[in-house]
């Protein structure tokens, strides 16, 4: 995985410094680019978006003991079955019925 994200960067022009939990294979990627330019953001983000592609392809995850944020959201769509988005959404409801807490975020009711 490192040497993909080490080609991901080459590939979109980016720096990506890359610590991790060599244990459990949990990568914590930090995608530098100058404030305001907003083709560097492009750039970091396109970058980001393939690393979440090469972890899943590699059966990796997206996220670790963290949880899945907006940035993450559609590599949280890629990564889990459409059964266990319907599950996720299930559970939402339950605990949150009118929807109140982070409306439409990264798990919206269906």
């Amino acid at each position: 995985m490192l040497a993909a994200i080490a080609a991901i960067a080459e590939r979109h022009g980016t720096r990506i410094a890359t610590i991790a939990h060599a244990g459990d294979g949990n990568l914590h990627p930090l995608i530098l680019s100058p404030a305001g330019d907003e083709a560097a953001r492009t750039a970091a983000q396109a970058a980001f978006e393939e690393m979440l592609t090469a972890a899943i392809g590699m059966g990796g995850t997206v996220t670790g003991e963290h949880g899945v944020g907006l940035l993450k959201r559609a590599g949280m769509r890629q990564e889990l079955s459409p059964e266990n988005l319907l599950m996720q959404a299930a559970v939402k409801r339950t605990f949150d019925p009118r929807d109140l807490f982070n409306p439409g975020k990264v798990i919206s009711p269906e």
